[in-house]
């Protein structure tokens, strides 16, 4: 079968590394990866599969009309969009009084509007045939974080939002995924935790291992759920691998 699969945040960190995983599978035969830096794109691809037909588009996610006309033309060509994995985010921790309406608007912008946006134009050619959509939230979303009002509540939002859609477009036969990271080793992790090693923490490909084994038919009960991915949760999924090698 062929597949065609949309990630957005894909010119580094999560969003690169899931656009690498996938691109070794068989089934997936056209990638649309997007972001606003055009030479992360152009690298990203440089390190997937190359028997792949992989297009580029820089492009500003909160330009709510350029993602609805992108997302046209994508269904338009390849007639349905297979798979939707939002990765893109956007961090600036401040705590309650030090974050302007500014910085909550542009933290919601990215992280839910952004979403929805792209997921509801998506849905109209998914429907069609079914297929899967994937949403990054963060283990920020699940718990207090002093300091981090904007993006927490940003995340908790992108957990409930994947939830009800879970609900809502199972009659199409689209499932919804929603993963947590906990720390990873990502360009928006250093905005978060400047002081902290990225050599002590989880990986960015170790989550693409993760979403490519939820995106499998070993994922199929998982959708709905609120899944935290953190190092004993890769390994977990590293040992299901290997018993279907074996």
């Amino acid at each position: 079968m062929s597949k065609t699969c949309m990630i957005t945040g894909a010119s580094r960190g999560i969003g690169r590394a899931i656009a690498i995983s996938l691109s070794d599978r068989t089934d997936i035969t056209n990638f649309i990866l997007i972001s606003r830096t055009e030479a992360g794109l152009e690298d990203t691809a440089s390190q997937m599969n190359a028997d792949k037909n992989i297009e580029i588009s820089a492009l500003d996610l909160t330009d709510y009309l350029a993602t609805q006309e992108l997302v046209q033309s994508v269904g338009q060509k390849y007639e349905t969009i297979d798979m939707l994995i939002n990765v893109a985010g956007y961090a600036n921790p401040k705590s309650l009084l030090e974050t302007s309406i500014d910085d909550w608007e542009e933290t919601y912008s990215v992280n839910v509007h952004s979403i929805f946006n792209i997921t509801k134009e998506t849905v109209k050619y998914m429907k069609k045939t079914g297929g899967q959509i994937l949403n990054v939230a963060s283990t920020a979303g699940t718990s207090a974080r002093p300091g981090w009002l904007a993006y927490a509540s940003s995340k908790a939002a992108i957990i409930s939002m994947s939830q009800t859609l879970s609900e809502e477009l199972s009659d199409y036969g689209i499932l919804v995924y929603c993963i947590s990271p906990g720390r990873c080793a990502t360009e928006l992790r250093k905005v978060l935790a400047p002081d902290e090693d990225p050599s002590t923490i989880m990986q960015p490909e170790h989550v693409g291992e993760v979403v490519n084994q939820l995106l499998s038919n070993d994922g199929i009960c998982l959708d709905g759920q609120n899944i935290v991915v953190r190092k004993q949760t890769v390994k977990a999924f590293q040992q299901q691998a290997t018993k279907q090698i074996i």
